[in-house]
């Protein structure tokens, strides 16, 4: 005989558990990294674990943009131009486009795919196409990476997916933003489609700053379980551009809260803004990702760690309690995408029909406000003390470690990448 158990009873129990769990395990394994740079005078306004390793996750298709640009910009690869999905490409784990093996995609289809479904089949037709193989094209990362100075970044696949060896830091991270806005500026504003379409199917960009903080117009999000919720973003006000990456948040709504203090505080500072008007955005600062998260956020993130469905009742019973939307293999935030009404507006930049078969043209160049330097972000170690106080968590110039043990967050274990 069946027992069955009312979702909102195993909700809460199940939050009841990670909440008491909170003050016996020790602090958030490492995940959190964040650092902000100015574009236009490569000076670092803040950085928290910056040069510690971490888990790039979707971030990674950033530098699969970069070559899949640079082959564009040297003819090697045309934007209406065709490519053939592979078995390997269409056997990927979401987030994917669900592309079966056999079929073609055009090139600024693929593009579009990437820069707001973040889908995994597409980054491997892109690896495939350019490498030969998707190992190929790893190759090809790796060298691209050494050649921009991400020094302790290393690739292992084209889309993110979990790889123990798959590591990068939050500098990196910032290092590869700033070429990519450098480098390929009249491809930049892909990075800011609201949304694309495939197969009548309507995709929202992951990226919510785009529609919420003023001047954000790229770049990219990502997400697993091993690395947490990454926020890699430009931003430009006054005539200052503004790179953060923030790597390992407990959420996504958390996560984005907190790139956006980043980024109010960063303009704020250019600005010459007195001390007590950042009094506030500095103290949730000097907290990390943790200042924005409810109490919910870390509960269920939690309990995302402690569910490993298929390996016994309890796990999956867990997992059912507290799905919200994420999938434990992917590389994004994750959604089925909206049904469209044939021929309905997009909302697209240089979009064709709702059916993913779009304008080849290439889209605008994007306006681009000041002077531009194209120095290298200056590598510095954080040699701060550990405990740092809110009216510092935000200095131009200045780096910085955080106590990691300021609040009682738990993370149950170091979750293993699979």
């Amino acid at each position: 005989m069946k027992t069955i158990f009312p979702v909102s009873w195993i909700r809460k129990a199940s939050v009841a558990l990670a909440v008491a769990l909170f003050a016996a395990v020790p602090a958030w394994a490492g995940k959190y990294a964040s650092i902000v740079i100015d574009v236009d005078t490569a000076q670092v306004l803040h950085a928290r674990d910056a040069d510690e390793i971490r888990y790039p996750a979707s971030l990674t298709k950033v530098m699969t943009l970069y070559l899949v640009f640079d082959a564009i910009d040297s003819g090697k690869l045309k934007l209406n131009e065709r490519m053939t999905v592979s078995k390997a490409a269409s056997r990927q784990q979401p987030s994917k486009l669900g592309l079966k093996a056999g079929a073609t995609i055009k090139v600024e289809d693929a593009i579009r795919a990437l820069v707001t479904k973040s889908a995994n089949d597409v980054a491997v037709v892109f690896a495939e196409k350019l490498g030969g193989s998707e190992s190929k094209f790893v190759a090809k990362m790796n060298a691209k990476a050494k050649q921009l100075g991400l020094e302790k970044t290393n690739f292992q696949n084209a889309s993110g997916l979990p790889n123990r060896k798959q590591v990068t830091t939050a500098r990196d991270m910032a290092k590869l933003a700033e070429a990519m806005f450098l480098d390929h500026k009249d491809r930049f504003n892909y990075f800011s489609l609201p949304s694309f379409t495939w197969n009548k199917r309507k995709y929202e960009n992951h990226n919510t700053l785009l529609k919420k903080v003023a001047g954000v117009d790229g770049i990219k999000t990502g997400y697993t379980n091993a690395s947490g919720y990454n926020l890699m973003a430009s931003a430009t006000r006054d005539g200052h551009r503004v790179i953060a990456v923030m790597l390992g948040g407990t959420s996504g709504r958390s996560r984005d809260q907190h790139v956006s203090d980043l980024l109010e505080a960063a303009f704020m500072e250019l600005s010459g803004a007195p001390a007590t008007s950042l009094a506030d955005l500095r103290e949730r600062i000097s907290f990390g990702e943790r200042g924005n998260a409810t109490a919910d956020d870390l509960a269920l993130n939690q309990l995302r760690k402690l569910s490993d469905p298929g390996a016994d009742p309890i796990g999956d019973l867990i997992a059912s309690a507290t799905d919200d939307g994420d999938e434990a293999g992917t590389t994004e935030e994750g959604d089925d995408g909206v049904e469209v009404a044939e021929g309905e507006d997009t909302g697209e930049v240089a979009q064709g029909d709702a059916t993913g078969e779009e304008s080849s043209t290439e889209p605008a160049k994007p306006a681009v406000a000041g002077s531009v330097a194209a120095q290298p972000i200056a590598l510095t170690g954080a040699t701060a003390p550990a405990a740092i106080p809110a009216s510092e968590a935000v200095l131009v110039t200045s780096e910085f470690t955080g106590d990691s043990s300021i609040l009682p967050v738990v993370d149950v274990a170091t979750l293993s990448l699979n």
